[in-house]
């Protein structure tokens, strides 16, 4: 025992370490048997929590009690029956890295403290420009996810086309892209009206013609036409849009390309995944998010740009009291491409899994992921009450049922969720409530997606 609490000694490490990886497999180990959602009583014990920490420390089986507690009555993100929203799998080999990571506490986002711990987020940087062919001077950063991915490259298109005039510039979206869209605008300075929506086709694709007419209209408005985003995978039915003809469109008209590609663009390690999202690799900006294609726990979003020292010159801000900048281009100083300085190390918990699995594993869990959404749309397809009126690009299926409207849709979803081995998540398209089933856990395969065509053509049956 040391005379210092804040600084265990080994045994009392293991007891710590000891309990918590207990904690940890046994909750992975409960996955199959798990409710997809359990939050009946999650606000009162929410409530029971509620009080400040104790003045001299408390028991640990009590506090690991109490954590496997709250995380049980949730979501669960990390299970094979959880189909809502776009799923979060936990990677295990991931999570370790996190835990290597926070304990060694380098400091990573310059070079000069720990070169060799940034040139492994480097590694991780470059594999993804690679991912999608591009050239040596790409660069890409770790973010906490798609928002902050999009954040970053609205700000580095308007130091790049408009920064002196950017309150008359437009930001073209579809009206299936993601609300991050328009709050990146509105943090990045724009005024209300800079995101303008453009309507999309019968296949949830942004209409091509209206995006030009719209373009053009605000040329003779005075206005300039700034960025074009492509949807490469949408949060609603994984529709992708014609990126090459969206290229195409920006580049005639000198509009920085952006690809929100947060759910689907890691797809592309698939060969379904690359006819899918053919023309990606033209953007000049794509956003991605480890936490969903590859799995991995929430927090991890990428940002690339085919162009590094756009995004260098968009955040780069120096200091007299910072170590030196880095002189090695393949090491980079993170800081110099994000708005962030103090962050936590964010490479060890993609190149770990990368590195323990191989490049291999990931693509053969998502190929899986579409041959079970493949399987997910034939057999509601077939159902004569459901409505299935969009064939995935992806692994979202959206279904409603043919007869009662929106009431009869709840209803529906109120049936199959009370199973709790699947939880599916509703969603408004055309003004019509929509169910949709979304494929992306590491933990779901075939047995549970049998299990839960069942019950959602049980519920139809019931309805």
């Amino acid at each position: 025992m040391t005379g210092f609490p804040l600084e265990p000694d080994r045994a009392q490490m293991e007891e710590i370490g000891k309990a918590a990886l207990d904690l940890v497999m046994r909750f992975i180990e409960d996955r199959h048997d798990a409710p997809a959602v359990d939050i009946e009583g999650a606000y009162e014990l929410a409530a029971r929590l509620r009080s400040g920490p104790p003045e001299s420390g408390g028991d640990l089986d009590e506090l690991m009690a109490t954590i496997r507690a709250a995380a049980d009555k949730a979501y669960d993100a990390a299970g094979p029956g959880y189909l809502a929203y776009i799923p979060g799998g936990g990677l295990f080999t991931s999570a370790v890295a996190e835990m290597i990571s926070r304990s060694i506490n380098r400091f990573t986002n310059l070079a000069a403290p720990a070169p060799a711990l940034v040139q492994l987020e480097a590694n991780v940087c470059r594999w993804l420009c690679d991912l999608f062919s591009y050239p040596e001077q790409a660069q890409g950063v770790l973010t906490t996810g798609g928002s902050m991915a999009n954040f970053g490259a609205v700000v580095t298109a308007r130091e790049t086309k408009a920064r002196d005039n950017f309150r008359d510039a437009v930001i073209y979206v579809s009206d299936q892209a993601h609300h991050s869209m328009r709050k990146a605008a509105r943090i990045a300075g724009f005024p209300d009206g800079a995101v303008q929506e453009v309507p999309t086709d019968a296949d949830l694709r942004i209409d091509l013609d209206a995006l030009n007419d719209a373009i053009q209209r605000d040329r003779n408005a005075q206005r300039i036409p700034l960025v074009v985003v492509g949807n490469a995978g949408t949060t609603n039915t994984g529709a992708v849009d014609d990126l090459n003809a969206l290229a195409e469109l920006a580049r005639a008209n000198g509009l920085w390309f952006h690809v929100d590609a947060a759910y689907g663009g890691f797809f592309r390690l698939t060969e379904r995944g690359r006819t899918a999202l053919a023309g990606i690799e033209k953007a000049d900006s794509i956003t991605l998010d480890p936490h969903k294609g590859m799995f991995l726990g929430y927090g991890t979003g990428s940002l690339l740009v085919r162009d590094g020292s756009l995004l260098k010159a968009a955040h780069q801000v120096g200091a007299s009291y910072l170590p030196h900048s880095s002189d090695d281009a393949a090491i980079p100083d993170f800081s110099d491409y994000t708005p962030e300085l103090s962050r936590d190390y964010r490479g060890l918990r993609v190149w770990m899994p990368l590195w323990l699995h191989g490049v291999g594993a990931f693509r053969d869990a998502l190929d899986e992921k579409l041959d079970l959404t493949r399987i997910v749309y034939d057999a509601l397809r077939s159902a004569p009450d459901l409505e299935v009126p969009w064939e995935p690009d992806l692994t979202v299926v959206a279904f409603r049922p043919k007869r009662g409207g929106n009431a009869a849709t709840e209803a529906l979803l109120d049936r199959i969720n009370a199973s709790k081995r699947i939880f599916i998540s509703p969603t408004v398209v055309g003004g019509r409530l929509t169910l949709r089933v979304c494929i992306v856990s590491h933990r779901t395969h075939r047995e549970r997606i049998d299990e839960g065509i069942e019950i959602i053509q049980k519920a139809v049956a019931d309805l």
